[in-house]
């Protein structure tokens, strides 16, 4: 599909939906769609509102403005031939037009946490009276929390006569993760009303999920029918499902004078339970309160340089000019200054910041389009997402839930469902924990939190000690970590085809003793702290730290294990058999990134120097050097292939946040070898505009691969970035 601009946009709406598309306005993902609801939020994500097929009639002639592709591979309509702008800033807006007519629809998603007090907008948790008046927590339910689900279209005409604007529905009700194929079990009940219609799937007997669609003018005409094999061709490159079969209940049928605009608005739940009225003002209300969120989270100034528009379209200081139109050229170092990357960057962490309802209280997704939350992912993102843009409560309130739920001195890497077990599948999300804990610390000064938290790190602590889960234990011979758990993989390249994991590191990885190294500084700074404060027996306390600090030196000079002179790097492993694993792997900046290092100048700098110049990618480190026998350098081919080769070579961009820290430590007076230049131009211009992919290939020109929006991707480039 050469013709076809296929790079991505998001939005989401703090609860787990989202929609999703392309420039082009064509579906190439089964996670394209205006509104996946995430019925248990953040999770049950469902597909019901896929996208609307508009064309216009003007004096008798018809253009059709969809774009699709079908199983044969024919493209039809070919809309895109009439898209004339795409603008992402504020909200994803296309302009199809020809000489005497020009029309515009833009797409919103509204924050979908309501009656919270103050969540929502970044305002503390602890303390805040939320609405009627009742104390407020992160880790608990607000008492009137609402969800709503929700996207708003507006489509605006300019031209010289009248038009007619064709809108047909094109619905579904399916998983996100799988496609949606017509069946006599399948079938959809719609009740229209006065600008609405009701919609509602009914599978095999069992009713769906309840949702409608109103408009501010217009006639709907029911006309169901079925629209065959549309061509997912994204998942054909991953070798997946992409075959797509939609359901149209009507269309609507709206007469448009120049200048005219029709709103739009599709909803999860029934129309009686929704207030209000839909008004042409209510789409430029909705751009206006999510503006306004996102100032009150990061303390924008109104007016200030980079703020986005108080309005969309004609209602404000317009910043259609923040995208140039597509095809959009390379933006040049120079040419940064026309664009607020602070402000940008900061609106794309807050995609990922949602609310779980399992635990009653924020998480973070790891990605977008297809990842739920996982410990360890929202606890390396952390900082960059909640520190650096102050948002302390928010931190406050995650590292409480992850600590609340820490079992046998591990930390839930994933989250239950409601009525669900937590998964505890990670040897270092705990390790994650207490380095982050150490980080807020740091950062607030608020040791009433270290002392309401003490009970957990000292549990974590004696875990490992003792021995937990996976024969997680201290090796009483050098007091490293080690474990040996056939069958699964506990450490960040974690993944496991059938019961074989493809980088098991089973034993003593290093950056699992390097967190331990670091954990055990934390612990003996806290429990003197503590003794200061008088909380518990100050003599014990001061008694731990001692103990503490002792094991952190014992540590320390058994991480001299990991050294290897001839190579002037880190083993990787060494495994429970001793043996070393020789891979240069990432794991070894990884160690050198602590707040707590405990290796020395001259060897952070022969690592680094390795580093530089075997994983260092304009994108971020790859995750296995490219001489070694194992390393695939493109990322692609069907899920095994993929898995195959996901940590072993593939770059991963959150590794350029410890590769800096780790550089500032060793070579602090040196120039970083590093430009943040194509880094940038992927963020405003590549894959999904105004985020960050999770992965890119090895090998050169590093194509973006994964999750098109990686929260620990975001959240390391804005800790350096400033």
């Amino acid at each position: 599909m050469p013709d076809l601009d296929t790079r991505e946009w998001l939005l989401t709406n703090g609860l787990g939906s989202f929609a999703s598309g392309t420039v082009s306005d064509v579906r190439t993902r089964t996670y394209h769609g205006w509104l996946f609801a995430a019925t248990n939020p953040p999770s049950g994500r469902t597909l019901l509102f896929s996208h609307l097929e508009a064309s216009l009639e003007i004096l008798g002639s018809v253009v059709a403005l969809g774009t699709n592709v079908w199983g044969n591979g024919e493209i039809e309509p070919t809309g895109y031939e009439q898209l004339r702008r795409f603008d992402i800033n504020p909200v994803p807006k296309w302009t199809w037009g020809q000489d005497n007519w020009q029309l515009t629809r833009q797409l919103v998603m509204p924050y979908g946490l309501v009656g919270t007090g103050g969540w929502g907008l970044g305002i503390e948790d602890e303390g805040t009276k939320g609405q009627g008046g009742k104390e407020t927590r992160g880790d608990k339910q607000w008492p009137n929390a609402q969800f709503c689900h929700q996207i708003l279209i507006q489509y605006r005409y300019e031209g010289s006569e009248t038009a007619i604007l064709r809108l047909r529905l094109l619905i579904a009700e399916r998983d996100f993760h799988h496609q949606q194929t017509a069946s006599q079990e399948l079938q959809f009940s719609q009740l229209p009303g006065q600008q609405q219609v009701c919609l509602q799937a009914i599978n095999s007997g069992r009713f769906g999920i309840p949702w409608h669609l109103r408009w501010t003018q217009g006639n709907y005409q029911p006309d169901a029918v079925w629209y065959w094999d549309y061509r997912l061709s994204e998942e054909t490159k991953r070798g997946l499902g992409d075959k797509e079969d939609l359901y149209s209940p009507g269309y609507l049928i709206v007469t448009l004078q120049p200048g005219d605009t029709v709103t739009l608005e599709a909803r999860v739940g029934f129309p009686d339970s929704v207030p209000g009225v839909l008004t042409l003002k209510t789409f430029v209300e909705a751009v206006e309160a999510e503006q306004e969120r996102l100032s009150q989270i990061f303390g924008w100034r109104e007016g200030a340089e980079g703020q986005g528009s108080r309005g969309a379209g004609e209602q404000g200081r317009s910043c259609s000019n923040f995208f140039p139109s597509a095809p959009l050229p390379l933006c040049t170092s120079a040419s940064y200054a026309q664009f607020p990357i602070w402000q940008q960057l900061l609106k794309a962490s807050d995609q990922f910041i949602v609310y779980r309802a399992s635990i009653a209280g924020p998480t973070v997704i790891a990605g977008y389009h297809w990842f739920n939350d996982w410990g360890r992912d929202t606890l390396i993102a952390l900082p960059g997402l909640a520190l650096v843009p102050q948002r302390f409560d928010l931190a406050k309130a995650v590292l409480r839930t992850f600590g609340h739920y820490c079992r046998h001195g591990l930390i839930a890497n994933a989250f239950p469902e409601l009525n669900g077990e937590p998964i505890y599948n990670s040897i270092d999300a705990a390790l994650w924990w207490i380095e982050t804990l150490g980080l807020y610390l740091e950062a607030t000064q608020d040791w009433d939190f270290l002392a309401e938290q003490f009970p957990v790190v000292q549990q974590i602590y004696k875990a490992f000690v003792g021995g937990t889960h996976f024969n997680i234990q201290v090796d009483a011979t050098d007091g490293l970590v080690s474990w040996d758990a056939r069958g699964v993989a506990l450490t960040w390249m974690d993944v496991v085809i059938g019961a074989h994991p493809v980088t098991p590191r089973y034993g003593k990885p290093v950056e699992i003793n390097a967190l331990w190294y670091s954990a055990l500084c934390w612990l003996s700074q806290w429990a003197e702290r503590l003794s200061q404060m008088e909380y518990g027996s100050p003599l014990r306390l001061t008694k731990q730290a001692q103990r503490y600090a002792n094991q952190a030196q014992d540590v320390k000079t058994s991480l001299q294990k990991f050294w290897n002179p001839q190579l002037g790097y880190l083993y990787d492993t060494i495994e429970p058999d001793d043996r070393r694993n020789f891979q240069i792997r990432p794991n070894a900046v990884l160690a050198l990134s602590l707040r707590h290092c405990g290796f020395s100048e001259q060897q952070g700098c022969q690592i680094l120097d390795l580093a530089t110049t075997s994983l260092l990618t304009p994108y971020g480190l790859r995750s296995l050097d490219p001489g070694d026998p194992e390393y695939k350098g493109k990322y692609e081919g069907n899920q095994q292939q993929r898995d195959r080769a996901y940590h072993q070579g593939t770059v991963w961009t959150w590794l350029i946040g410890p590769y800096i820290r780790a550089w500032q430590r060793f070579y602090p007076q040196q120039a970083l070898p590093f430009d943040w230049q194509p880094l940038l131009n992927h963020f405003f211009f590549d894959a999904c505009l105004g985020s960050i992919s999770e992965i890119f290939d090895g090998d050169s020109p590093h194509t973006p691969r994964g999750a098109i929006a990686q929260a620990w991707s975001v959240a390391e480039v804005i800790r350096h970035i400033k």
